[in-house]
């Protein structure tokens, strides 16, 4: 196999993007922090279903503000049905790239959702999940450092 090369998005933001999602952050199933070293904070399940009429299930990336902080960070989005852990429900797990000293469930999470990253796959180890993970965190970084990305992080949606 070969090794995948980073490739930064387009230039402009294309439809149907950018997508706007916000909703309070509910616990998961725990993987995210336990599992994969990669902490999520999770949108509600009506806020995971209604995204499916503009979004497919895939890795996203964007920025998300979860409200208890003024500030906006990167984000990574896995959204679907995560067939490695074969979920019955679809869902949005948001990772905003940052460490924080704490759990933050009950804040408001907003979200826009700028670009597609890959689709979801059906990993036959968890190394190799977390691998993508990994990949998936550096694509978010390296393409909102782009100036028709880095705008939206200032977007009046982060905004109380």
């Amino acid at each position: 196999m070969t090794e995948r090369q980073l490739i930064v998005g387009p230039e402009t933001v294309e439809k149907p993007y950018p997508v706007y999602l916000k909703g309070e952050i509910t616990k998961g199933f725990g993987r995210g922090s336990r599992e994969l070293g990669v902490p999520t904070a999770n949108l509600p399940q009506d806020v995971a279903d209604s995204a499916a009429s503009v979004l497919e299930t895939g890795v996203y990336y964007g920025w998300a503000r979860a409200c208890h902080t003024d500030k906006v960070y990167p984000m990574v989005m896995s959204y679907g049905w995560n067939p490695f852990y074969k979920n019955e429900k679809r869902s949005a797990e948001v990772h905003l790239i940052n460490t924080f000293p704490e759990d933050f469930y009950g804040e408001e999470l907003r979200v826009i959702v700028l670009s597609y990253i890959r689709p979801e796959l059906n990993y036959t180890t968890l190394d190799a999940l977390i691998k993508d993970i990994m990949f998936d965190i550096e694509v978010s970084k390296h393409s909102l450092e782009r100036e028709d990305y880095l705008k939206y992080s200032k977007d009046d949606f982060f905004k109380d």
